[in-house]
């Protein structure tokens, strides 16, 4: 099988997610060309002797990400690094001449995006994506589906968001996320919100307008050495927009990103309802489907238990369960299959639909600072 040799800058949890990934590449079923680390940067050794351990193709181990790129055999790299370094380390691969996959928000501000879409204007031949993996789950899958047909008639109203509540424990210690110089003005909506706005954005629902509600509950958590240190990023925000359905129709969309939602260990969630029917997907529910069709004056859901029915298929059977790890390597093998030019029902989130995202919460930021409504 062919391969593309990658080096990996962040030898993290994502870092690791994709490592594994690599790892299962013979349970897709499709003929798809393989990504193969060879090299890893981090500054932290210890994070790097994962995949030395773990992957005999790593030949090269750096704690300066600069002497990975200096490899000329290095063909892409994935970036999982924290977002005060995006625009130094994106465009540095860029300039490398290296194929990448980023992690979100593709810059910790909009003029940190607009250096990096800058320098990639720079190298229109390079394959380079940013990192979202919830919309590949087959049930969310049936929902886009659904959209592309136009099954809901006038579109009354989308909801969807990323919520968890890891930071519930006030106790918990701070990490470099809910640090705004390290994870920028935005908060929760940079580390979370390209994830609500993939399928959105996707399907063509571009915010004409934007209003935000930004809560900031916990100021002050624990630095690990028995001291209390600012918390100074926003917990959760609901941001609401007025979009457009394919006839032209305005309708609101509400887009929740919240590190403190009760009960929610992690839960993307995509609903869209319309006179024609409505549908729902939540990753506490992962694998059904959730349709409402109205009969006159009643209106009733029925739930269908999707199974294994992934975009690209892989070697396990239909009727057993799909996971996060399963949508990792289908994300990734959408990215493999966007590098190779093979056409796909739906792909991985672009460098373009980051500029409007970086739109978006640039205005609404100064919706919460003039509390009002800001025209796009």
């Amino acid at each position: 099988m062919k391969t593309v040799k990658f080096g990996v800058i962040g030898c993290g949890l994502m870092g690791r997610e994709f490592a594994s990934a690599t790892a299962r590449w013979c349970h897709l079923n499709a003929d798809i060309i393989r990504p193969e680390i060879i090299a890893v940067a981090d500054i932290n050794p210890a994070n790097s002797e994962w995949f030395a351990k773990n992957f005999p193709t790593v030949k090269h181990v750096f704690t300066d990400y600069r002497q990975l790129l200096d490899l000329e055999k290095i063909e892409a790299v994935y970036a999982a690094v924290p977002h005060v370094l995006h625009e130094t380390v994106y465009t540095d691969i860029l300039k490398a001449g290296k194929h990448m996959m980023g992690e979100k928000p593709f810059g910790m501000d909009k003029a940190q995006n607009d250096a990096i879409i800058a320098e990639l204007v720079t190298h229109p031949g390079l394959m380079v994506r940013c990192a979202s993996e919830y919309p590949f789950y087959p049930a969310m899958q049936m929902v886009i589906k659904w959209i592309s047909e136009k099954r809901f008639g006038r579109i009354l109203e989308i909801r969807c968001g990323f919520n968890h509540a890891s930071d519930m424990d006030a106790n918990k210690p701070i990490n470099w996320k809910r640090q705004a110089s390290m994870n920028g003005e935005y908060g929760c909506m940079g580390d979370l919100g390209i994830h609500t706005q993939h399928v959105p954005f996707r399907m063509g629902f571009v915010p004409e307008n934007v209003f935000v509600k930004l809560s900031k509950y916990v100021t002050h958590r624990p630095d690990g050495k028995g001291g209390m240190v600012p918390c100074d990023t926003w917990d959760n925000a609901t941001v609401i927009c007025d979009v457009r359905d394919h006839t032209g129709n305005l309708f609101p969309m509400y887009m929740e990103t919240k590190r403190m939602d009760p009960g929610c260990t992690d839960n993307w969630f995509f609903e869209i309802y319309g006179l024609e029917c409505s549908a729902k997907f939540t990753s506490l529910n992962p694998n059904v489907f959730s349709y409402l069709v109205p009969w006159g004056k009643e209106q009733a859901w029925a739930d269908i238990n999707i199974g294994y029915k992934p975009m690209i298929p892989t070697v396990t059977g239909p009727i057993f369960e799909f996971g996060f790890t399963d949508a990792i390597l289908q994300m990734w093998a959408a990215y493999m299959s966007e590098l190779e030019g093979k056409p796909l029902f739906f792909s991985c989130f672009t460098p373009e639909e980051t500029i409007l995202s970086h739109k978006v919460y640039t205005a609404a930021l100064e919706s919460h600072k003039h509390k009002t409504v800001i025209t796009l």
